[in-house]
């Protein structure tokens, strides 16, 4: 018995023995593969490649400015029951960064300071907003800017979906065909 245990594991110990090499170089080029993934990925949220995939430009809203930019330049992520988001940064302009209490994003027209939108958190030079995607937003939409300044003045703009996000008025015109 044990003559044929030695025989029957021979095999299979020979035909390791052969191959562990070139497994050990696959366990080290398989995470070489993901490498531009992740280094990409870095300098979007390190800020080396500006604030995000697609940039808007510079909007005017009343008398201050900021830079808008979508993260991503892909369709609108679910996020389980609560719908598709879709992830905005913005900067302000340096002069304006004392005047400006809060930063709002919302698709569609606010109704009042309460329904402005999703707010902007972090540091004036890089803030960022999760927004919601209505399932029945048209294609023809528009994204309101609300800014509220420390004053309590309140300044409002607006910019066609098609311009901040192409990608996601294609996910729009294909949710549309189903």
């Amino acid at each position: 018995m044990s003559k044929a245990n030695a025989i029957a594991q021979r095999p299979l110990a020979r035909l390791w023995h052969t191959w562990r090499f070139h497994i050990n170089i696959l366990l080290i080029l398989i995470p070489l593969g993901f490498m531009p993934k992740y280094f990409h990925d870095a300098s979007l949220f390190r800020g080396d490649s500006g604030l995000g995939e697609h940039q808007i430009g510079e909007i005017a809203v009343g008398p201050w400015t900021l830079q808008l930019a979508e993260l991503r330049n892909d369709a609108p992520r679910a996020d389980g029951p609560a719908g598709h988001f879709k992830v905005f940064n913005a900067a302000l302009c340096k002069t304006c960064i004392g005047e400006v209490k809060a930063v709002y994003l919302r698709i569609g027209k606010p109704r009042s300071l309460r329904a402005a939108g999703v707010l902007f958190s972090g540091t004036p030079y890089r803030m960022s907003a999760n927004l919601p995607i209505p399932p029945r937003t048209t294609p023809d939409a528009e994204l309101w800017i609300t800014l509220e300044g420390w004053d309590g003045s309140l300044q409002q703009t607006a910019i066609p979906l098609a311009k901040a996000s192409p990608a996601t008025l294609a996910w729009l015109n294909q949710q549309g065909g189903k």
